[in-house]
């Protein structure tokens, strides 16, 4: 069992920067592939961004060259650095712990654990 709980959500203004957390519990961090995805009203789910086990990183497109993933392993935390945020990055992100390997980290049901969410809006 892996617990997984966000924070770092918020309201913030077009161009701003947000840092999102990922705390688990349960299993350490470094095992398992960790997952953000994000959801906004009337849309699918969109996944962002993946580190694995073995600290490969994915992006998805709308992520790329603006947001970082990272892991702090003593912490059992994976973080979400998000730069030059947009209106249509509001949503409520998710974080997610997959303990397959060899799957598509980019696809949500390959993920076995979801925390709660945090609310991100940026306002243009």
């Amino acid at each position: 069992q892996v617990q997984l709980v966000e924070s770092g959500g918020g309201l913030v203004q077009t161009g701003d920067s947000l840092r999102l957390s990922c705390a688990a519990s349960g299993r350490t961090v470094s095992t398992y592939t960790t997952g953000w995805f994000r959801q906004a009203p009337g849309r699918e789910r969109e996944f962002v961004a993946a580190v694995t086990w073995s600290s490969t990183t994915f992006y998805g497109d709308s992520a790329k060259g603006r947001f970082t993933i990272s892991r702090d392993n003593a912490k059992n935390t994976v973080y979400l650095q998000m730069n030059s945020l947009k209106a249509e990055d509001t949503a409520v992100y998710y974080c997610a712990a997959s303990t397959k390997r060899g799957v598509r980290v980019s696809v949500g049901l390959n993920y076995d654990y979801w925390g709660q969410g945090t609310q991100v809006t940026v306002s243009s």
